[in-house]
């Protein structure tokens, strides 16, 4: 019977050794890596050389630095972690194709026929080793049949499970006493055990003699079922599953049983790697330097119709292209153009580059162009149609093409978020009966309805008009320091707030709405408030054109 073969790598200090390959900050130093948890500053990962001093991942900041004063400390940046890991995914590629993250320090892949190629299991893990140590990283290796027991291996192996309270029973002491105790167990220094690549294998079919002696925390539970567990005498991965089953589910639940069953293989667990990114790139390399803007043109129609038939193949259209001209020197010229559609049209896409290629310096000469569509999306395929479908097909690529280019010729010039276009809102009240969208990420809107008044073409925040408090309109009132008189006036039109929203603006209750023509000419939209959390009165709240 043939057997998965899984490896599990950890990196126990990426955040902190991804920050020590710059080289900006010594190796022999302390550093950690510190995060906001919970209010409280916690160190999240440490180099080698500050786990050699005492510290340790979960302690507090304070603590940490004063334990080891000489600490150097960065903030963590999740993101740069991230790319740092899937760039190591990349890399192990080269053992195996079939690669997934375990965020935030972990890899796995499947070794199934692929050790023989490297000299078997030990020699692989020996050069991941060796490949890990010349890029200054950490690892911790583990091979077994599944995914829990690699896991369970990289992290545990050679760790015994230690007794629930004896006199160094240190998670249970302040800091200060936890490092002492570590000192005195390790001579002065708490190193993690260094075990034989040949240690961290379990041979095929030898999953459950492999993990027996290991810790339950290599089962992946959270630490108060640890801690619950060892209080009970169940400390290692053999005492549990010597226990029947049905007794552990009813006690600690359906989650412990199915993690020890992953671990021992009764329970599958695949290794699922991420979709790789689509990368959508076209590059040309020049016999000589250029520096005219008509040369980088020309090469990028060159460029273009290859871009586009990759989009193509896959179904997509370009959202934002990029055009980078690399320089003699070694610098790079880029400049970017939104569209307001996704297209894989070469002409709509050279039309909004072309406005951009002047404002590219060619300083000692371009020796590359590269264009890359760095946003796309899905496109919808068209298919044939009848003569009164194709007719309404073409008015609306008459109709709407145009549009679209214009939007993008204008977005090139100030922005595609600076480009907006008016929506329905659904709201029947007046500042909320339309919505201001960005017209490159939006259709244009349908379904306006008609009020039952005319609405004004200026509306403002409503102004107090001094007038008596009666809903009749005023023949006189006095509004902007201005003596105004009424000659005559449309409705009411009588509109009452939401009543599930607060809104202070409304807390003068219902209002009805009236259409006010002045002496000297200007048409007011007034309303009358009735009242409620505030006064009734007259109000002024736009003005017709």
């Amino acid at each position: 019977m043939d057997h998965r073969r899984i490896l599990s790598l950890s990196f126990p200090h990426l955040g902190a050794e991804r920050l020590l390959r710059r080289g900006t900050i010594p190796s022999g130093v302390p550093l950690a890596v510190a995060a906001d948890r919970g209010g409280a500053q916690v160190v999240v990962s440490v180099s080698p050389a500050a786990a050699a001093a005492g510290l340790r991942v979960g302690q507090g900041l304070r603590d940490a630095r004063a334990l080891c004063p000489d600490l150097v400390t960065k903030w963590e940046a999740l993101e740069a972690e991230a790319a740092f890991l899937s760039a190591l995914a990349r890399w192990l590629g080269k053992f195996s194709p079939w690669i997934a993250e375990e965020p935030p320090t972990g890899l796995l892949a499947d070794l199934t026929g692929c050790a023989h190629l490297f000299g078997g299991e030990a020699a692989l893990l020996a050069r991941i080793e060796e490949d890990c140590a010349a890029q200054g990283l950490t690892v911790q290796a583990g091979l077994a049949d599944t995914v829990g027991a690699a896991w369970a291996l990289a992290r545990y192996a050679g760790r015994g499970a230690e007794a629930g309270r004896s006199g160094d029973a240190i998670d249970q002491e302040a800091p200060a006493t936890r490092s002492r105790a570590a000192k005195r167990r390790t001579g002065g220094v708490e190193v993690a055990p260094k075990i034989a690549p040949r240690g961290r294998i379990a041979m095929p079919g030898g999953t459950r003699t492999a993990i027996a002696p290991l810790p339950v925390a290599g089962l992946r539970l959270d630490g108060e079922l640890v801690a619950e567990l060892g209080r009970l005498g169940l400390r290692r991965v053999e005492d549990l599953a010597n226990q029947p089953r049905a007794a552990l589910a009813r006690r600690f639940g359906q989650h412990l049983v199915f993690r020890l069953d992953q671990a021992l293989g009764l329970a599958p667990e695949p290794v699922s790697p991420g979709l790789p990114e689509m990368r959508f790139a076209a590059r040309m390399s020049l016999p000589e330097p250029i520096g005219l803007e008509a040369d980088v043109l020309a090469a990028v129609d060159r460029l273009l119709p290859v871009l586009c038939e990759r989009l193509r193949r896959r179904g997509r259209g370009a959202r934002r292209v990029r055009l980078e001209c690399h320089r003699a020197d070694h610098t790079t010229g880029a400049v970017e153009a939104g569209l307001a559609r996704p297209s894989s049209e070469p002409e709509r896409l050279r039309q909004l580059l072309a406005m951009k290629v002047a404002e590219i310096e060619a300083g000692f000469g371009i020796d590359m162009v590269r264009l890359v569509a760095t946003e796309t999306e899905p496109v919808e395929v068209h298919q044939h149609r009848g003569h009164v479908e194709a007719a309404s097909d073409a008015e609306a690529r008459l109709t709407g093409t145009p549009l679209d280019d214009l939007m993008g010729r204008l977005g090139a010039r100030v922005g595609l978020e600076r480009i907006t276009r008016l929506a329905p809102s659904d709201s029947h009240i007046p500042e909320k009966e339309v919505q201001i969208l960005a017209a490159a990420w939006s259709e244009p809107a349908t379904g306006w309805s008609a009020p039952q008044m005319a609405r004004p073409h200026l509306i403002w925040s409503p102004e107090a008009v001094a007038a008596p408090e009666r809903p009749k309109p005023p023949a006189q009132f006095r509004w902007r320091n201005r003596d105004m008189a009424a000659v005559s006036a449309e409705g009411p039109e009588r509109i009452a707030p939401e009543w599930w929203l607060d809104d202070p603006a409304w807390r003068t209750g219902v209002r009805d709405y009236w259409c006010v023509t002045c002496a000297n000419g200007e048409r007011l939209w007034m309303y009358f408030a009735h009242g409620a959390g505030l006064s009734a009165g007259w109000f002024c709240h736009g003005a017709f054109v």
